[in-house]
């Protein structure tokens, strides 16, 4: 290990964590407008991907570990919640917190908020998992990233859960006639 990688992994492990992490920014670009004058809705998936791209390197999935693990992770699942509209120009700020992971998946949440009006203008919960890219399979993550995940999640554990994570989309079911 060179220096300057030891001293990046010491003070990673020296500084706390995060709880919840706040690093990625992002403004409403016009081309993710649509015809009702604020952001379509596919744009949502994609400035939730850009913003957990921070996240997951500050988990330890880096490039270079990538590189060095010729591993990554693929999207399994996600949900998407759209609670306010944002419009060409607005600047966005995202807050992120891993829920839980095994061996070979992570399961994480964002919110994103309006940075003037301090709003959530939307929620995203996604399940990702561990992938050889070798075999494009699924793979157990290394002990050093599944420890890491363990102190995140120590941290992240305390925090509120949020009504979002988990919710099941659906219309009332109408009842028979005569039933009560």
């Amino acid at each position: 290990m060179s220096k300057p990688e030891g001293l990046a992994k010491a003070t990673a492990v020296m500084q706390p964590i995060e709880t919840p992490f706040c690093a990625a920014c992002s403004v409403v670009r016009p081309e993710w407008i649509d015809y009702n004058g604020h952001m379509n809705v596919g744009y949502y998936h994609v400035v939730f991907d850009e913003a957990s791209t921070p996240f997951f390197e500050w988990l330890g999935l880096t490039p270079q570990y990538r590189a060095r693990t010729q591993a990554s992770t693929f999207a399994l699942e996600t949900h998407l919640h759209f609670l306010r509209e944002v419009k060409l120009g607005d600047e966005l700020r995202f807050e992120a917190r891993l829920l839980s992971f095994d061996a070979k998946r992570i399961h994480f949440y964002q919110e994103m908020f309006h940075v003037g009006q301090g709003y959530l203008a939307a929620a995203y919960e996604s399940l990702s998992m561990h992938v050889d890219m070798r075999t494009r399979r699924t793979a157990p993550m290394p002990a050093q990233l599944s420890e890491r995940l363990a102190a995140v999640m120590q941290a992240h554990g305390g925090l509120e859960r949020p009504w979002q994570v988990g919710h099941v989309i659906g219309t009332p079911v109408p009842r028979p006639v005569g039933k009560p």
